[in-house]
């Protein structure tokens, strides 16, 4: 038997769409629960997933403490069986998607995480500059020529990924510090923190490409200011990652420098190549340019936080 866990939180409209797709889902050998953890919705939700307890194998718990990670928690408190299979209220599964997780860690018993194929479905068609950015940390989608194999711990996407359940048993949990909150100005890299936990204990991971889900890309997510607001989430959950798998949060130096004279010129050195960008109207140039000066400027802005955090033991 196997688990699916997901938090939701007033997002009823794209979670009905979602649910009709896991009644399409087949069976996997032993079959599975479906654990949703509505994270404090105001919304239709509560009704969204009533109407579907007689269709899938469903259990429901709320858990009122803003952040995915904190619900997510939550809900590993009615895990059974022995693989624990995560994804998001926005995801459409392919109909062998549970079957295909399920005979992989059945086949790779020295394996305890599994990373599954994450296409896009686009609400839109995307504009052409949507090809410019860097599809994982944009939008969390898996790059299509990888094989199935080892895994690096961090291109396991939260849509897709399955975790031998032993693992929560021995007490590890997410992090809830990091990850989606009720606002957006959060720092990116709420699976990755684990996956990057798990990889330093000896978990190792390996992909499944034959276990695919299709992530929801809403209209709104192919807007430059969107993307570039992304990119500063995505550069603070870039340092934190770096924070925490260094312990360099327990670093008194650098109580003295709330900013590293290296980072601030990475920082200067980038938008100079913006202005250049925009001196020579490469349209390309300037908006990769851009995205990454606003992941360096989120990894400045998550070192004064680091900084503030410091401060205060």
């Amino acid at each position: 038997m196997l688990t699916v866990l997901l938090a939701t939180r007033n997002r009823a409209a794209i979670l009905r769409e979602t649910l009709e797709a896991f009644c399409l889902l087949q069976q996997p050998p032993l079959g599975w629960k479906f654990v949703i953890v509505d994270n404090g919705s105001t919304d239709q939700t509560p009704a969204v997933l009533a109407s579907f307890a007689n269709r899938l194998p469903l259990h429901t718990v709320c858990e009122l403490t803003a952040g995915k990670n904190s619900a997510l928690n939550t809900g590993l408190g009615l895990v059974e069986g022995d693989l624990t299979v995560f994804t998001d209220d926005d995801t459409f599964p392919h109909t062998d998607w549970l079957v295909e997780l399920r005979s992989a860690a059945d086949v790779q018993p020295a394996y305890s995480v599994f990373g599954g194929a994450v296409v896009p479905r686009w609400e839109v068609p995307p504009p052409q500059w949507v090809q410019w950015l860097p599809q994982g940390p944009v939008y969390t989608l898996t790059d299509p020529s990888m094989k199935e194999g080892p895994l690096p711990p961090f291109l396991v996407f939260g849509p897709n990924m399955a975790i031998r359940t032993s693992v929560f048993q021995s007490g590890v949990r997410f992090d809830s510090s990091i990850g989606p909150r009720a606002s957006d100005t959060y720092p990116m890299g709420s699976e990755t923190e684990l996956t990057l936990r798990l990889d330093r204990e000896g978990h190792k991971a390996w992909f499944v490409p034959s276990a695919i889900v299709e992530h929801f890309i809403r209209g709104d997510q192919m807007h430059k200011s969107w993307v570039l607001k992304r990119a500063i989430r995505y550069g603070r959950g870039t340092f934190r990652l770096r924070d925490i798998m260094t312990n360099s949060e327990t670093d008194r130096s650098r109580l003295e420098v709330p900013v590293p004279p290296r980072l601030f010129r990475k920082v200067v050195r980038q938008a100079m190549r913006v202005v250049r960008a925009w001196l020579r109207a490469d349209e390309q140039e300037l908006f990769s340019a851009r995205w990454k000066l606003n992941w360096l400027w989120g990894q400045l802005i998550e070192e004064r936080v680091s900084h503030r955090r410091i401060r205060a033991i």
